[in-house]
């Protein structure tokens, strides 16, 4: 589906020294209106995808009702007052092995660590922007995990620190000059490596020949990348009126206040239409977290391992909780924020969150606990789908349901290839 430029609707303030950009306001919509038919307006037009490295508690997540008229689980109190802004899902997966090895399955489907979802739709609707995608992550633990990838699955590296994605979204005038320079070196470097390939292809057998073209895409998707970063380096930035704490909470048990933060720039970058997609990675390993003024008895990791003991169950759920109070403050931002047309951002931004670990306790990648926020969506029910059944859904047609809702022609996501269009829309 055609995309509206962002630089066509994108207006300046222009003073003796600068030149600022402005967020979309309700008075400019009248021009956008001209240049999109209505019901291309009416659709969502960014994509959030928010995932838990270690799952979360399903009892305590899952509402024990269906329909509308559910009781609010423990977990997801904190949202409580957008309950006809989301929906619940249960008995959603892909089929994909077990283990925390395969949580990258969560965006990827049922081969963990393929072309994500995030990555297959910034592909479709990211390019007019400054920044086609940005990954984050709050609360890293051991080793080099990614929830994104891209055609070639290549792991996206992700942002964790707040003020590393500050300076990207907001650069300096010095920051800017640095990074054209690095981003035209790095071009040319590419170029120099097609045409060396491109030299030594006549040369290599077939199944070679089938390699160098993977290598391609892969050379091309980066050129592609690096050239919408040269193109928006003339663009003015935005000033986000925002002011970073002194310090980076970067450290494991930070995990909440570095989440907040980049809540409140992924809000920043939908406004600015700095960027139209985003994930955040929830990661967690060893943790302690105090919540509420009390020390937990345990590690995060540790308490994912709860063993159904109730003590533990209780520290992670508040854990949980937490996580869910800092979404809670994203989904504010957005409902108070507006786009051209008067619509909220929350409605004009289809809001993923999920996990690859249905139970951490047992490492169990099925009945993956999943939400879903804005979009325009008829929202406000707990939809729960009995993976026993003959051709039950996969939470692959979900992700097709939101990947039509954002304009995209997809009919197929992994092991998935039809859509909930029938239970959700």
């Amino acid at each position: 589906m055609p995309i509206l430029p962002s630089t066509d609707r994108r207006r300046f303030l222009y003073g003796s020294a600068a030149m600022i950009a402005l967020p979309a306001l309700e008075a400019w919509s009248e021009d956008d209106s001209s240049a999109s038919s209505a019901s291309a307006s009416d659709l969502p037009r960014n994509f959030v995808a928010i995932g838990a490295y270690l799952g979360w508690h399903q009892p305590s997540f899952l509402p024990a009702e269906t329909g509308s008229g559910y009781a609010m689980p423990p977990t997801l109190e904190p949202i409580a007052e957008f309950r006809d802004r989301f929906t619940v899902f249960s008995g959603l997966d892909h089929r994909a092995p077990n283990g925390h090895a395969a949580w990258h399955n969560y965006l990827s489907g049922h081969a963990p660590g393929s072309y994500s979802l995030d990555q297959q739709i910034a592909d479709a609707i990211g390019g007019e922007n400054r920044f086609a995608s940005i990954e984050l992550a709050t609360g890293v633990g051991e080793g080099a995990k990614s929830m994104s990838f891209t055609r070639q699955g290549v792991g996206l590296p992700t942002i964790i620190r707040p003020s590393v994605l500050y300076r990207r979204l907001f650069a300096s005038e010095a920051d800017r000059e640095r990074t054209e320079y690095l981003l035209k070196s790095g071009r040319s470097a590419l170029d120099d490596l097609s045409a060396d390939a491109a030299r030594l292809q006549a040369s290599l057998p077939q199944r070679d020949r089938d390699k160098l073209d993977e290598y391609f895409d892969s050379v091309r998707s980066v050129e592609q990348r690096i050239g919408r970063q040269l193109a928006s380096l003339d663009e003015p930035v935005p000033d986000p009126g925002y002011a970073l704490p002194a310090y980076d909470p970067i450290t494991p048990n930070l995990q909440m206040e570095a989440g907040r933060i980049m809540y409140d720039l992924v809000a920043i970058a939908l406004e600015t239409e700095s960027t139209r997609v985003a994930s955040i990675f929830l990661d967690g390993l060893g943790q302690v977290f105090s919540i509420e003024g009390e020390i937990l008895k345990a590690g995060y990791h540790a308490l994912s391992h709860h063993g159904n003991d109730p003590a533990m169950i209780r520290d992670l759920v508040a854990i949980e909780r937490a996580h869910i109070d800092c979404f809670a403050g994203f989904l504010r931002q957005l409902s108070e924020k507006k786009n051209p047309r008067g619509k909220s951002l929350l409605d004009d931004t289809v809001i993923l969150l999920g996990t690859g670990m249905g139970d951490a306790s047992r490492h169990s990648n099925a009945n993956l606990p999943t939400l879903v926020a804005g979009g325009g969506f008829r929202h406000g029910s707990h939809l729960a789908i009995d993976p026993k059944e003959p051709g039950a859904p996969l939470l692959g047609d979900l992700y097709l349901t939101l990947m039509q809702r954002l304009g995209m022609e997809a009919d197929a996501f992994s092991n998935a290839s039809r859509n909930l269009n029938h239970l959700f829309s």
